[in-house]
């Protein structure tokens, strides 16, 4: 198949290197003539693992350029971009407008057009009314929702190895489920049909769940910490419950990233547009919104007065094998500790700090950050920070306080080293 990815993001771009290593050929549009620029030179403007390699390997049926014209070429045209938040929480739509301007230009023969951008409920629908408005007949097209549950650090083997794919279709269409499994023929998951909504609330409800089961375990520590409980033990005890399951069940700083913050403050904004109160979504947000504090108070009681201290914190990115920072929690709290009179040596092997910070300095290494300091917090679970030689930590440190953040250190190897181990919701 002759396939247009509109979107060069974390989203666009493997699903480009995705498609077209299951042979079909794809080209990539982005407006952003930098990103075009790089990748055809064969490099990635972000770190995801495992897409560079895909897309070197790749380059003989995969393109990229900012030219709408080849629009014209393909069957099948993929909406990749970006839906930010506003500031009331609603989804900004401005670059879906933006796309629906240029297809209503371009299109002259029948085009499926497959939505992967996280789109409020409605959109789908929205966006066959525009086209139509805008003077496309309603013959030469089909819209079809096609939400993406790619995590970021493992995307690649998200798109290869999906636990579902779900495809919203209109009410009358025939025809587009088959050209989306022709689509990803060689990539075997059940195939979960709805209604274009349907496919836009599976989405919102998807990260929305996992977000509650984030923000539930850190309400748990707190209540953990109150109880002198390791929270450790709750969570590894309610996991085993089929119902409840393992996954998302890691107490620390909250969520953040690209995704579940605004997705889960859009789905509230949807629901009141619709006069649905969304209590539940709203309690959510409320414990991610006070995670950091709850951390900084650990910090402040073991280490007070914070004012004229040294911090090393490791983790800037939102997660590890990423370097995306959007909502990042260890970005926040770097912020928090930036106002308190204390100076932070912040270190991230991929992240760099969106804006330069006052009493903040980004170092380049694990030894650079520790060095002289009075205290350690693991903000982002690196692997390689969980396996750092803390013997040679503590002789590198003035002080003994490490701040597990994310609860992925071996607490017994921490204190064996003559540290002072302090995690979330382990007393």
């Amino acid at each position: 198949m002759n396939i247009c990815i509109i979107g060069a993001g974390y989203v666009g771009l493997t699903t480009a290197a995705v498609l077209a290593e299951l042979g079909h050929e794809v080209h990539c549009i982005d407006h952003d003539e930098r990103k075009i620029h790089l990748l055809n030179n064969g490099e990635v403007p972000f770190y995801e693992p495992g897409l560079e390699e895909l897309i070197t390997k790749n380059c003989n049926y995969l393109t990229f350029s900012g030219r709408w014209d080849y629009i014209k070429r393909a069957a099948v045209i993929v909406i990749c971009v970006g839906t930010p938040p506003r500031p009331d929480g609603s989804a900004d739509l401005r670059y879906i407008e933006a796309v629906l301007d240029r297809l209503a230009a371009t299109i002259e023969s029948y085009k499926t057009i497959v939505t992967k951008s996280t789109v409020p409920p409605g959109t789908n629908e929205w966006m066959r009314a525009e086209l139509i408005r805008k003077g496309v007949a309603p013959h030469l097209f089909r819209i079809v929702s096609n939400p993406e549950f790619l995590r970021e650090g493992s995307a690649v083997y998200d798109m290869f190895h999906p636990d579902k794919i779900v495809v919203g279709l209109e009410p009358d269409d025939d025809r587009s489920l088959a050209v989306v499994q022709t689509m990803y023929a060689g990539i075997n998951a059940p195939y979960v049909t709805t209604s274009l909504t349907g496919a836009e609330l599976i989405k919102y409800a998807a990260n929305a769940f996992l977000a509650t089961k984030i923000s539930f375990i850190n309400e748990m520590a707190r209540i953990c910490d109150a109880f002198a409980v390791d929270i450790n033990d709750v969570a590894r005890g309610i996991g085993f419950d089929p119902r409840i399951g393992p996954h998302f069940l890691q107490a620390g700083l909250g969520y953040g990233g690209s995704c579940f913050p605004k997705d889960v403050k859009a789905l509230e904004h949807a629901a009141r547009s619709r006069d649905v109160e969304p209590r539940l979504l709203q309690a959510v947000q409320s414990v991610n919104a006070t995670q950091i504090d709850v951390c900084l108070n650990k910090l402040n009681k073991e280490l007070a007065p914070l004012n004229g201290k040294k911090i090393a914190v490791l983790g800037i990115a939102f997660k590890p094998n990423t370097d995306d920072t959007r909502f990042s929690p260890a970005e926040a709290l770097i912020r928090q500790l930036s106002g308190s009179g204390c100076t932070v040596a912040a270190y991230d092997p991929k992240a760099t700090l969106t804006a330069p910070l006052a009493n903040v300095i980004q170092v380049q290494s694990v030894h650079e950050a520790i060095q002289d300091a009075d205290a350690l917090i693991i903000a982002t679970d690196w692997d390689e920070f969980r396996t750092l030689d803390w013997s040679e930590v503590k002789a590198a440190m003035n002080g003994t306080l490490v701040f597990d953040g994310r609860n992925c250190l071996d607490r017994r190897a921490v204190e064996q080293s003559g540290l002072r181990y302090v995690g979330v919701g382990r007393p």
